[in-house]
């Protein structure tokens, strides 16, 4: 079965003037002419993502967008109307957030955080500005140390809060933030600890020796780079 917002790889089963068309063994999709690549021929294997057009027909394209459904991406605002918002998503047609999945009044031309869904009664892609809504409270398995990716989400009185390897959220807080950062940021980060109801707070450093470690390498690539001399001295800022 075709996975619609997913990228799917599929065979080539013939090429017609409008373009190619791809199948699994029990369904077909176009791909129009304008995404064929070169050197392709009926049987081989193609990656594309798929997706619905317009009039709600299923649709693939060579295109990535920003982020497939099920994930969290920061999107820019391209249009807004009496209905909603459409985000730029990457590829030709743009994400639709509905007035009912918006959290703010947006401003065209301004990115935010979305969660891109499958909406269950249209059964269209949509984005929502509710993310944390989305952010799985289930149980899992990530423990103190480990290294896993963020995408900074919101500022908050405490700090930031960040998305956790697209799935969960996480909280960094301000006291132990020491660089700058930027709600749509992808960061390195490090689990600190999780709480006893579930929370997970983060951390930008790795903990105890190995951010010593990581801290040695980063001045011994920077001695390298300044062939062994660094423009510091007792006046330099922290």
């Amino acid at each position: 079965m075709i996975d619609i917002g997913k990228y799917n790889t599929l065979e080539v089963l013939k090429n017609t003037p409008i373009g190619l068309y791809l199948g699994d063994g029990s369904e077909e999709v176009l791909l129009p002419k304008r995404y064929v690549p070169g050197k392709i021929k009926t049987g081989d294997q193609l990656e594309v993502f798929v997706y619905l057009d317009s009039e709600n027909r299923p649709v693939a394209t060579t295109l990535k967008p920003f982020a497939t459904v099920d994930e969290f991406a920061f999107l820019m605002v391209k249009e807004i109307n009496e209905h909603g918002a459409f985000f730029d998503w990457g590829i030709d047609k743009d994400v639709f957030a509905p007035y009912s999945e918006q959290t703010e009044e947006l401003q065209t031309g301004r990115k935010y955080i979305v969660f891109i869904y499958t909406d269950e009664r249209s059964g269209r892609i949509a984005a929502s500005l509710k993310w944390n809504q989305f952010a799985d409270d289930s149980t899992h398995d990530l423990i103190a140390r480990t290294e896993v990716q963020l995408l900074i989400a919101q500022q908050t009185a405490l700090g930031y809060k960040a998305i956790i390897n697209n799935q969960y959220e996480g909280l960094l807080y301000e006291n132990e933030i020491f660089e700058p950062l930027n709600i749509g940021d992808v960061r390195r980060g490090f689990i600190k600890q999780v709480r006893e109801d579930g929370k997970i707070d983060l951390s930008l450093q790795q903990q105890g020796y190995g951010h010593i470690e990581d801290l040695k390498q980063l001045l011994l690539q920077e001695l390298k780079d300044h062939k062994g001399i660094l423009p510091l001295g007792d006046k330099s800022s922290p």
